[in-house]
């Protein structure tokens, strides 16, 4: 396998005008276009593609981990949301972890089987459907192409291919019984090898056919308790039985007037973006320039607040209160601003006061010919998660539990039955005025995805970059290290040299430039825009018939889409 992965080539938007489906998996991709030619919309399809996903890249995503839903219904012009994560094991807790010698201090290993939460993937999935879904299409028939390509089998793609063989240890390990389910005579498919996955066409199979009680009772239950408690876990059946799906309402903030930006709530970190958007709007970002040292250097200190208020208050609503409202005061964002230094980095990582105010994931989103829209992202969170097989199941199970904080008193502290602090984020994006949509987005990667979010959404409203280019343009990441207590920022190959060592005379821990698979550290962006609205003043087209869509290069995927006839379009969509 080559050691280096060049970014030699570029690619043009997707413009159609009917659906349109942009995930990092070609063939994931053609799943769910095909889904909605066949009559189902935006959410059917969104299902179909997160269990192909599960199928093509394991070592990202699956039935075993959780998931997060935006949903865009075009003819009341709401936005949905759905919280499909998973709570801890009733029998975990704090003082038996101490007991067995883990704390702050000295955290539990991520693949240790104490970090299995609930898979809430499953449910939500289902959810997603009868909630959302066209009721054209059965589970069945939505799962039905994940199935086949299952048990035919698929080729597997370059970039999945180098993170199968990186984490690949974690199936061979000899603790791991069932971890050869997901090799091929006990190694890594290698990149263009047939990989089949017959276990998992059989848990779909399963789930289609008896809905959520197929995943959460029975057999592939009993198999998941069975190889949580082989490994050291306490995970019993009565905590998977007892898991449902949360509906949430979904947060937002108006940007500059004109757009309002979507976001889940907390247990999830979506609220950074919005945070970092309300102090960025104090400053006049268009005129920085992109990616130049003073835009980066901006953003970097704005982020490091929201993130450090964010690490504090975010946890599971239902143990502790959260203060959003407060969070997201103008007042409070506005106060924040105040305390950048313009010229100089920050080395605070402490959360500030609001009330003193009035890693790996698949991301994909799918947009159909009424207008609809679906904001999608499925999760292990650290790769294939735990690495932990259950029995002919043909999935890994998440180590989510990873989040928890174990100091007692923390917000996010362990708790039995308990959501940890969660990464995964999906967004959207309508008009302030109207709330017509204007994009569904989002950017995975663990830690980097409000991060992500902020870049990309810029890139489009500030910078007037079309979805591809705004998901091509390079980007940065600021990460605090507990190791030496010290904010590090990366940046990718692409932002100059120039910019770089300016921003490491203002002070910040700069690591330039990161290059070729390393890219996966800023994660992988999908992006659907409906009509031209990033496009500056006169150049706009204002066509609302037209998707606009683009893929992250820094993955396997693409975006396609498709026109019907006159006739059809004008029967089926509320464009006309």
């Amino acid at each position: 396998m080559a050691a280096k992965l060049e970014f030699t080539s570029r690619r043009s938007p997707i413009v159609c005008t009917a659906g349109c489906v942009a995930s990092s998996q070609p063939l994931a991709t053609n799943i769910g276009l095909d889904i909605l030619k066949k009559g189902g919309n935006a959410a059917d399809a969104a299902v179909a593609v997160a269990a192909a996903l599960n199928l093509t890249e394991p070592c990202s995503t699956g039935i075993g981990g959780d998931c997060f839903c935006l949903y865009y219904k075009a003819e009341t012009k709401q936005v949905y949301g759905l919280n499909g994560s998973g709570r801890s094991p009733r029998a975990l807790d704090i003082d038996l972890l101490k007991g067995q010698g883990f704390d702050e201090e000295n955290p539990l290993p991520p693949t240790h089987a104490h970090n299995v939460t609930v898979p809430g993937a499953a449910a939500a999935w289902v959810d997603t459907v009868s909630l959302f879904g066209s009721k054209k299409l059965s589970l069945g028939d939505i799962l039905q192409p994940a199935i086949e390509l299952a048990e035919n089998g698929f080729p597997v793609s370059e970039i999945t291919a180098y993170s199968w063989q990186a984490q690949a240890s974690l199936l061979q390990a000899p603790h791991n019984k069932h971890g050869a389910e997901l090799l091929i005579n006990g190694q890594a498919p290698k990149h263009g090898q047939i990989f089949k996955n017959p276990y998992l066409a059989n848990t779909f199979k399963v789930l289609s056919k008896f809905g959520k009680e197929g995943f959460y009772k029975g057999r592939i239950a009993e198999a998941i308790v069975q190889v949580v408690k082989d490994n050291g876990g306490v995970m019993e059946l009565e905590d998977l039985a007892s898991h449902v799906t949360e509906e949430v309402h979904p947060i937002c903030t108006t940007y500059r007037t004109d757009i309002n930006v979507w976001e889940l709530p907390p247990n999830g970190q979506g609220i950074i973006v919005l945070m970092t958007l309300n102090i960025l709007e104090n400053f006049h970002i268009k005129d920085m320039g992109h990616n130049t040292s003073d835009y980066i250097h901006l953003l970097v200190e704005a982020l490091k607040l929201c993130i450090s208020d964010c690490q504090w208050f975010c946890t599971d609503p239902c143990f502790s209160p959260i203060p959003t409202a407060e969070l997201l005061n103008k007042a409070y964002s506005k106060k924040q601003a105040h305390l950048i230094d313009l010229q100089r980095a920050s080395g605070n990582s402490s959360h500030g006061n609001p009330f003193e105010a009035g890693k790996d994931t698949v991301y994909f989103t799918v947009a159909d010919s009424q207008g609809n829209a679906c904001s999608f992202i499925n999760s292990n969170y650290m790769g294939f998660g735990t690495g932990l097989v259950p029995k002919n199941c043909g999935f890994t199970l998440q180590n989510r539990g990873g989040n928890f904080s174990l100091s007692p008193g923390h917000p996010n502290c362990l708790a039995p039955g308990k959501r940890p602090f969660h990464t995964i984020i999906p967004a959207l994006v309508t008009t302030a005025d109207t709330q017509d949509l204007l994009c569904s987005f989002g950017v995975m990667g663990g830690f980097m995805q409000p991060q992500g979010h902020v870049q990309v959404l810029l890139n489009m409203a500030e910078f007037g970059m079309n979805p591809q280019q705004a998901v091509d343009a390079a980007r940065f990441y600021v990460k605090h290290s507990k190791k030496d207590q010290k904010w590090h920022l990366y940046l990718e190959d692409g932002i100059p040299r120039e910019v770089a060592e300016n921003l490491k005379l203002r002070g910040h821990e700069v690591h330039w430039p990161v290059s070729g698979y390393e890219r996966m550290l800023f994660g992988r962006g999908q992006v659907i825009t409906k009509g031209d609205w990033w496009r500056q003043g006169q150049h706009a087209i204002n066509d609302r018939k037209v998707w606009w869509a683009g893929s992250d290069p820094r993955a396997d995927g693409c975006a396609l889409g498709y026109c019907m006839s006159p006739g059809a379009a004008e029967k089926n969509s509320p464009f006309m």
